[in-house]
């Protein structure tokens, strides 16, 4: 890649276009894994310039969105906490948990840091040896490394005021999930270019055999996502389901094996709860008995906090994919960027806030779309 105009180009775009069209014979629905894909979808307009056969639905792949609710209210319970300084990323302190979110306990006196970095929060960790410091150590795969190489560091530099709290989720479990839900309809998947990017496509062909489902490991710029969907479409006319690779300039079959190797030594895979979804086996990570003494829901035993999704949020059908933001009552009306009733309306992955931020309001109340405008120019 030399330029990121080489795929953003509308003619070689009118091009990919014009060749689904040529391909597809009948309707298909592909699911694009990634919260990041979705946003690229609804910003460019891509899901309308499609053709009707080919339908879109928009899957799980927004870590801040499947980070359940309990986790959240752990994360408030010990950012509250004397004597803590509470690191996150900044798109984790909107999400709401039960009744308050990381803001609001900032705002009443909780030492909630932005950082950039896992890093930066071992560093803040060094400089305050009397202070205890805990890093939200969210997402899928991708992030997974830098959180274990922090967890790496801080046992070698003999740091004992250090520990995260893990909400790590894994892609291919929740693959499985899908397909194996009674309402599913998904016949196809754009995969997450950089979970592949650090995994590799191993786990994959299993399951686009089992399925019978193209996987196609897709990136996040116009083109990608319009190569993608051409490749995954053109095997699903062919009547084939494997794994082709359309993201090969960041994404090779055997992943990156040193961040996987650091990942193996930190981390061991655990069930884990999906917000909105639920649980599903094998799906996420949890610190491995070498360094659980770095786990800060032990070391502030908090263990025990279990809580209930709102019934009027239905952030999990969206994550499905069985309902698009625009059909539930709450979008745009109740549930806005400013005042979210769930993760999916306050993440810059989010379905829910890609359809509020570029206006897709066609199912929605003209209510929501007032208030989306007020929202988004308040001088106006």
């Amino acid at each position: 890649m030399k330029y990121i105009d080489e795929f953003n180009d509308p003619d070689l775009a009118r091009r990919l276009l014009e060749e689904i069209r040529a391909t597809v014979t009948r309707p298909w629905a592909l699911m694009e894994v990634c919260g990041g894909q979705t946003h690229s979808i609804i910003r460019h307009g891509i899901d309308q310039l499609l053709p009707e056969q080919v339908e879109l639905i928009h899957g799980p792949g927004c870590p801040v969105c499947v980070t359940p609710l309990e986790v959240i209210d752990k994360a408030l319970e010990i950012a509250s906490r004397p004597g803590v300084i509470f690191c996150s990323f900044g798109d984790m302190l909107r999400v709401p948990g039960t009744g308050r979110d990381l803001f609001r306990v900032k705002g009443e006196g909780g030492d909630v840091r932005v950082v950039y970095s896992p890093l930066d929060a071992l560093e803040l960790a060094r400089r305050h040896p009397d202070r205890e410091v805990v890093f939200f150590a969210i997402g899928f795969e991708t992030t997974a490394p830098a959180n274990a190489m922090a967890v790496h560091q801080a046992r070698r530099l003999g740091l004992t005021n250090f520990s995260l709290l893990v909400s790590h989720v894994r892609v291919p479990p929740a693959v499985e999930a899908i397909m194996t839900a009674p309402a599913c309809r998904v016949q196809g998947f754009l995969a997450a270019g950089h979970v592949c990017s650090v995994m590799g496509t191993a786990e994959y062909p299993r399951l686009a055999e089992r399925f019978g489902v193209p996987l196609v490991v897709t990136g996040f710029e116009p083109l990608d996502i319009l190569e993608g969907i051409r490749l995954a479409v053109r095997q699903l006319e062919r009547g084939e389901h494997r794994v082709e690779n359309a993201y090969p300039r960041a994404v090779r079959e055997e992943g990156n094996p040193a961040a996987v190797r650091m990942i193996e030594e930190v981390f061991e895979v655990t069930d884990r709860n999906w917000r909105g979804i639920g649980p599903i086996p094998d799906s996420g990570w949890r610190l491995t008995e070498a360094f659980r003494a770095y786990d800060a829901e032990h070391r502030f035993q908090v263990t025990d906090i279990r809580t209930e999704e709102p019934a009027e949020c239905r952030a999990g059908e969206v994550l499905q994919g069985l309902i698009k933001p625009t059909e539930c009552a709450a979008f745009g009306t109740t549930c806005t960027p400013r005042t979210p009733l769930g993760a999916t309306m306050v993440s810059s992955e989010g379905a829910c806030a890609a359809y509020y931020l570029y206006r897709r309001m066609n199912a929605a109340t003209p209510q929501a779309t007032a208030t989306a405008d007020k929202e988004m120019n308040p001088v106006g």
